[in-house]
């Protein structure tokens, strides 16, 4: 065997090995692509579902068939809580809702340090809790002269306006950077002025 042809022999394992090797580089790439997008397209189905089911209930906020048995409004209103009072299902019955955040160390099954449940409650019925991936579920509250009031709120009946932020993110992500890089795993959504229609019918 010639020397060219040792030669020819260890350059075609080379390319091959290149070639191998960037296989293999471009299939690593294409997977975490796709989880990266399943990921992203879990956190905006979570996202949505969440800013729905709030949306549904805080526009019944202070509303009721009958509407003089509502005069005010919001029960509660602290930083990461809320009780209001609305008709949920437009039969007359005043219903009382609340939402809050959870603990983090209540999901510590999760990767995800941060994330929390979402908690909901009608009336004196048991809590639900929902694990959306929430790491941010935060209320800021202003007056009828839109200035900021601060906590604790111990008369509830001068909030007029409310600012809810929400933030989701992924509870599994592809690559586990919560620590050092939040922002690909995570959505916000903030609602800068939230009002029912009928919370300022007083």
């Amino acid at each position: 065997m010639g020397t060219s042809s040792i030669i020819d022999i260890i350059g075609s394992f080379m390319v091959a090995g290149v070639l191998l090797l960037m296989g293999l580089s471009l299939n690593a790439s294409s997977n975490e692509v796709r989880a990266v997008y399943s990921g992203n397209y879990i956190l905006q189905s979570n996202l949505t579902n969440v800013v729905e089911m709030l949306q549904t209930d805080f526009r019944k906020m202070g509303y009721c068939r009958t509407w003089y048995k509502i005069s005010n409004p919001i029960h509660i209103a602290a930083a990461n809580r809320i009780r209001f009072l609305g008709d949920l299902n437009n039969t007359g019955h005043i219903d009382s809702v609340t939402y809050s955040a959870g603990s983090t160390s209540e999901l510590n099954g999760t990767p995800n340090p941060n994330d929390f449940y979402l908690y909901r409650r009608v009336d004196n019925g048991d809590s639900v809790r929902w694990n959306f991936g929430l790491t941010q579920f935060s209320f800021t509250y202003r007056d009828a002269n839109d200035s900021l009031l601060s906590f604790p709120i111990s008369d509830p009946r001068l909030v007029y306006y409310m600012t809810l932020a929400i933030a989701v993110s992924s509870q599994t992500p592809y690559k586990e950077q919560f620590l050092n890089d939040t922002s690909r795993y995570t959505v916000i959504w903030k609602q800068m002025r939230l009002v029912s229609k009928n919370l300022t019918n007083r």
